[in-house]
């Protein structure tokens, strides 16, 4: 017997509000969406993020960061910044400011289609995936394997479909592919191949820009297309923290820019480790770093749309060991949003990382507490937001999947509560309790509010216990497989098939 044949016997009256729940809805009608307003939560107090901020252009001025390649420093050099005897450039925080004045706000990432644009403005929140796990989770066997250019692939088909993930950033390493630029070739190709939302990126050798510049020019019909709209970021990790440019990634980053992609300016320091323990302090440092980035984007090209990715992690300080999962890492997120927010800067940080090997009861409560706070703190983009585990060493396909329920919820949190005159109006008590039925099963408003004011889990398990037995059982983790392998059966081709063959023909795909 099928959930729908037991739910359909107890009453008819449910079956045709199942009906109705599952008819499409406008856009603008749905419950949750992508760039809805978040800004409830604020950790920070005003005098808090002044504070920081004065701390991080002092930093920049007496402390400066290490390691600039060759043409960094001239950039840096020719906008004002000042290397010293050390090698070290500092930045004066009239630069700063004057840079800070001169970046992009309100900026759009584009999708291949542009149905997944995605507005970073203001306290506008997205979620979507990134990482670079090495291992996919086997949640049957309970092992971990070698992720590959075909598992990549997938998981960028399964998270277009998915409505509560709303870009696809690189999340696992394609293992199966030893020569680094045929890599990032596949990563970024099974990235764009599989999903029309926004795609994030990176590349392990600015050698390799250019070639991957060309295969986006081919799927975009075009240099000029591609610069018109371009439908993938490049996630740079230019900073090696504490305080020292990564030389390789900012020759990237210098080559992104003059070729018209997004960039994410990515500081990734761990408190406690490669960042100050104290998570105040943590916060000033990666804002630092990423001060510095803007007045490294701006100084060329002024205005290139660029993301504030302060993305500081947090140490278990008993080990040592990265804690992706833990309270005090969803603070950090959140105090760094507050800091976007400061600046006015379209920006972006982690959350949803799971320290569990499996998606069990610790991964739901790791992933949903930071979720939530970068959510109602108004992140404009939440990255890794699903299917992370193992302190982001694994990517786990069911969890991808399960994230999407995860996520609607949290994005019913971020919608919060509407007071307006329709939502306080007795009118439908007055019916209910005047002479009515004495409850609201079937109520006009009940009715009315089904689908535009409620979400519903498409994996997540609300069956009464006797139900439940009823219909065998189900395990979650089944059910999430299930609705993975259906997605995947379904996906269809979203590369045209002459570009495709283009492509492979220019280019050594592996999947």
């Amino acid at each position: 017997m099928t959930t729908m044949e037991t739910q359909g016997r107890r009453s008819g009256g449910r079956a045709a509000r199942q009906a109705v729940r599952a008819a499409p809805l406008a856009e603008n009608l749905r419950p949750v969406r992508a760039g809805m307003s978040g800004g409830q939560y604020r950790p920070l107090s005003e005098a808090g993020m002044a504070r920081i901020h004065a701390a991080a252009l002092e930093a920049l001025e007496s402390i400066g960061l290490g390691n600039a390649p060759a043409s960094g420093v001239a950039i840096l050099t020719g906008a004002g910044a000042v290397q010293g005897e050390d090698g070290r450039i500092r930045f004066p925080k009239a630069l700063a400011e004057d840079m800070l004045a001169k970046a992009a706000r309100d900026i759009t990432l584009f999708g291949r289609d542009p149905r997944h644009d995605l507005l970073l403005s203001g306290q506008r929140v997205h979620f979507g995936t990134a990482g670079a796990a090495v291992h996919v989770v086997d949640v049957e066997s309970q092992t971990y394997r070698d992720s590959t250019a075909r598992d990549l692939h997938d998981a960028a088909r399964i998270t277009h479909a998915l409505d509560n993930l709303h870009f696809f950033q690189r999340a696992m390493v394609c293992r199966d592919i030893p020569d680094n630029f045929e890599m990032d070739v596949n990563t970024l190709y099974a990235s764009c191949a599989g999903t029309t939302k926004h795609v994030g990126t990176s590349f392990s050798d600015p050698s390799h820009v250019a070639g991957c510049f060309e295969l986006l020019h081919m799927i975009a019909g075009g240099e000029a297309e591609w610069r018109a709209r371009p439908f993938v970021s490049n996630s740079n990790c230019f900073v090696v923290p504490p305080m020292t440019f990564a030389e390789e990634s900012c020759i990237t980053m210098e080559a992104c820019v003059r070729g018209g992609m997004p960039v994410l300016l990515l500081s990734a320091g761990q408190a406690g480790a490669t960042a100050p323990a104290s998570i105040a302090s943590a916060i000033v440092q990666a804002v630092a770093e990423c001060l510095a980035g803007v007045v490294y984007v701006n100084a060329i090209a002024p205005g290139h749309p660029a993301i504030f990715g302060t993305w500081p992690f947090v140490s278990d300080l008993r080990s040592g060991a990265m804690s992706g999962g833990s309270g005090e890492q969803a603070l950090l997120t959140a105090g760094c949003a507050q800091m976007h927010h400061f600046y006015g800067l379209p920006g972006g940080a982690a959350a949803g990382i799971a320290d569990a090997k499996l998606p069990d009861m610790q991964a739901g409560w790791e992933q949903a507490i930071s979720n939530v706070l970068a959510g109602l703190s108004g992140l404009n983009m939440v990255y890794e937001a699903a299917g992370m585990h193992a302190s982001l060493l694994g990517f786990c396909f069911e969890s991808l999947v399960l994230g999407d329920d995860l996520l609607g919820q949290v994005l019913r949190c971020v919608r919060g509560i509407a007071v307006e005159e329709d939502d306080v109006s007795l009118d439908a008590m007055r019916e209910v309790c005047l002479g009515g039925a004495g409850h609201y099963l079937g109520n006009a408003q009940t009715l009315a509010l089904m689908q535009t004011d409620y979400v519903y889990p498409a994996v997540a398990d609300r069956l009464s216990p006797k139900e439940w037995a009823e219909v065998g059982k189900p395990d979650l983790i089944a059910r999430a497989r299930a609705r993975k392998e259906r997605i995947l059966a379904s996906a269809e081709p979203l590369v045209d098939a002459a570009t495709d063959r283009a492509i492979r023909a220019a280019f050594r795909i592996h999947f």
